[in-house]
């Protein structure tokens, strides 16, 4: 019982097959806990804003059910929904309305009463309190941005989706919204985000779904995947090249690289050091001298990418 109530998103077995035969989701399970960021990755037409569409009862499932807190958004839609905060990809507001209005009406379309200190807070949270009176047309890309953001976040919703939140926009704002989710994540609000920006992922989420093909492959701790999935490669600059690896070394995963005058060590990040001082025991046996030494450990990004080529 504890489990069921630590999680705040159940989805189970959804499944969506369009009019043209195009299955954008094939039987995703996923339970989101609360006070969570999950970020989902995957390539274009993987199916993550299909899912996202799907628990904002925007899209109607093939199959598979959807719980919000316990309400399930079919049956017990405006319960489910009001939970609910949906940041889009587009931008897509009314030009001619002020910030204040249109965060107001969003606030009055989940049947909330007027909250003007509400809302005063998430403008200000996002820096768009000196904005309040602008007309939308008049923001710029970034600050439209900030505005889906103060939309979403007008009915106080439980669990915020972001679909893309830092595509096309630059660096700076890229690091004022990662601290705008840190901070929302902090007051205990559930985020599940998606983005084509693996390091966004690895610099936010708490945990990582890799969808890919209409198919969750894979949902993990970010650091369990890191620490699992996670090659690290020894260089070793050697003082004199080497034409080829002595024989006595070829129990080990070596390879020549720079001319002969590095050697690469790859291992896993779970083996031990003594694999390490073994070899550096090996080499000096066989007469190799090292120069200078470095450790690389493979990124998220080298992780996904293998994910994805292994499940293709």
């Amino acid at each position: 019982m504890l489990a069921a109530m630590t999680d705040i998103l159940a989805i189970t077995g959804l499944s969506k097959t369009y009019a043209s035969g195009l299955c954008a989701l094939d039987g995703v399970s996923l339970k989101v806990r609360r006070g969570e960021i999950l970020a989902l990755l995957g390539p274009n037409g993987a199916g993550k804003t299909t899912l996202i569409s799907i628990v904002c009862g925007i899209v109607n499932a093939s199959a598979g059910t959807v719980l919000v807190d316990g309400h399930d958004i079919v049956r017990d839609y405006r319960a489910a929904r009001s939970l609910i905060g949906l940041v889009p990809q587009e931008l897509t507001t009314d030009a001619f309305e002020t910030v204040w209005d249109t965060v107001s009406f969003s606030r009055g379309l989940f049947g909330k009463p007027a909250n003007p200190a509400h809302i005063e807070t998430v403008l200000r949270s996002l820096s768009l309190w000196e904005k309040k009176d602008s007309k939308i047309m008049t923001l710029s890309g970034g600050m439209k941005r900030r505005l889906l953001i103060a939309k979403a976040l007008s009915h106080e919703p439980r669990i915020l989706f972001l679909d893309e939140p830092t595509a096309g926009v630059d660096v700076e704002l890229r690091r004022d919204m990662w601290q705008l989710v840190r901070a929302l994540r902090d007051t205990g609000v559930t985020i599940i985000l998606t983005t084509h920006y693996i390091d966004e992922a690895e610099e936010m989420a708490d945990r990582i779904g890799i969808i890919s093909k209409g198919r969750l492959i894979l949902v993990e701790d970010k650091a369990e995947l890191m620490h699992k999935l996670g090659k690290k490669q020894l260089r070793l600059q050697l003082q004199q090249p080497l034409a080829q690896l002595p024989t006595a070394l070829a129990g080990y995963q070596l390879a020549l690289a720079e001319g002969g005058n590095e050697l690469v060590y790859t291992y896993d990040s779970q083996d031990d050091r003594l694999g390490i001082l073994g070899l550096l025991k090996d080499l000096g046996d066989a007469g190799v001298r090292i120069k200078d030494l470095s450790t690389t450990q493979s990124s998220l990004e080298d992780i996904f990418v293998d994910l994805v080529r292994e499940r293709a």
